[in-house]
């Protein structure tokens, strides 16, 4: 009897061994082959009418649609569920944001695998430089994700747009952002989304802090953590985690509608997205100094994102803006008298 249940035991390791093993190789499989994985713009066309998008605004409607991609050498279309997302993008913007739905059954044996929800970002507004607004975003995106492991993937999109009216299609030739869903966000780090306010002192104050400089590198005010305004609270190892998105309005995208956020009981000092301010609430000077330390160590990586993406600029001047306010940032952090002025001296109490 002793025997049987060794052999049993021995048996349940082996099993539990090689179930380890290939969920490991699962794993790697998925990481290798996703979506995000790989560096390279993505062509996508897409066709729909921006009027019936703009009538989806309850959580049930969505129009039908197809979404066209590379596979291979070929192309390849899957059926979609299309609905506006956004508040003043949706309001106000000629090009509303995406949110995609897919059915497994479409995914299946693409590279959209795995993901049954997607966000996609457009331009704004049917002017010169909306391309390369995007484009900035992007890069804002990127920035971040070399700053804080808490972050969205992130791929940037060509897209060839038909746009369905009455009586003729227009064609828009379209730089895009593809997005993951803050589920998926939450279930790479084993936590979830949480719904509800929460105070930003309440929030995990290294994440937080990073948060922070990250918003004011790039001088964005239209953020607020404890409402979840662009941004995301995941509950992580018993910690409350925030995590950004939606950047046009900041200095460094710096669009023509561009405002500062005067939302809060306070008017901000500022009036233009191309002036900083610290929006951070005050925390233990080591918290910040670390963080500082951290950035200071990023500066090279991060202007070498921003120069390996010059030639995909459609305006160089747009690129040497964007280099600009980027380097400012580093000034600042990079001398003691003006971190302490800009940052240390400005944290926030309510």
């Amino acid at each position: 009897m002793t025997k049987f249940y060794f052999l049993c035991f021995i048996a349940l390791g082996i099993t539990c061994s090689l179930s380890s093993q290939n969920a490991s190789k699962a794993d790697s499989i998925n990481l290798t082959s996703d979506l995000f994985s790989n560096s390279k713009s993505l062509d996508l066309k897409l066709s729909y009418s921006i009027k019936d998008l703009r009538k989806t605004r309850e959580d049930t409607l969505y129009i039908r649609s197809f979404l066209t991609f590379e596979k291979g050498k070929k192309q390849d279309s899957i059926k979609v569920r299309l609905k506006a997302r956004g508040n003043f993008r949706f309001m106000n913007c000629y090009f509303p944001p995406l949110k995609v739905k897919i059915k497994k059954k479409e995914s299946k044996g693409t590279l959209f695998e795995g993901h049954k929800t997607l966000k996609i970002v457009l331009p704004c507004l049917k002017e010169k430089d909306k391309n390369d607004n995007v484009l900035k975003e992007y890069l804002a995106y990127k920035f971040y994700e070399i700053l804080t492991e808490y972050h969205f993937r992130t791929r940037l999109l060509n897209v060839e747009f038909d746009e369905i009216r009455k009586k003729k299609l227009n064609h828009h030739t379209l730089k895009g952002i593809l997005i993951e869903d803050d589920k998926v966000v939450a279930k790479r780090h084993n936590g979830k989304v949480f719904d509800r306010f929460s105070h930003p002192l309440n929030h995990d104050d290294l994440a937080s802090v990073r948060n922070a400089f990250f918003q004011f590198m790039i001088g964005n005010t239209d953020f607020s953590t404890a409402y979840r305004h662009n941004g995301k609270l995941l509950f992580i190892d018993k910690k409350m985690i925030p995590v950004s998105y939606d950047f046009d309005m900041s200095g460094f995208v710096n669009c023509s509608y561009a405002i500062v956020s005067q939302t809060g009981k306070n008017p901000l000092s500022i009036t233009s997205v191309t002036e900083r301010k610290y929006r951070g609430f005050k925390r233990d000077i080591s918290i910040l100094n670390q963080v500082r330390k951290e950035y200071q160590n990023k500066q090279l990586e991060i202007v070498s994102i921003l120069n390996n993406s010059k030639h995909l600029f459609d305006d160089i001047r747009e690129f040497n803006a964007a280099k600009a306010f980027i380097y400012s940032f580093f000034k600042i952090i990079n001398d003691d008298k003006k971190f302490k002025n800009h940052i240390l001296d400005d944290t926030r109490t309510e």
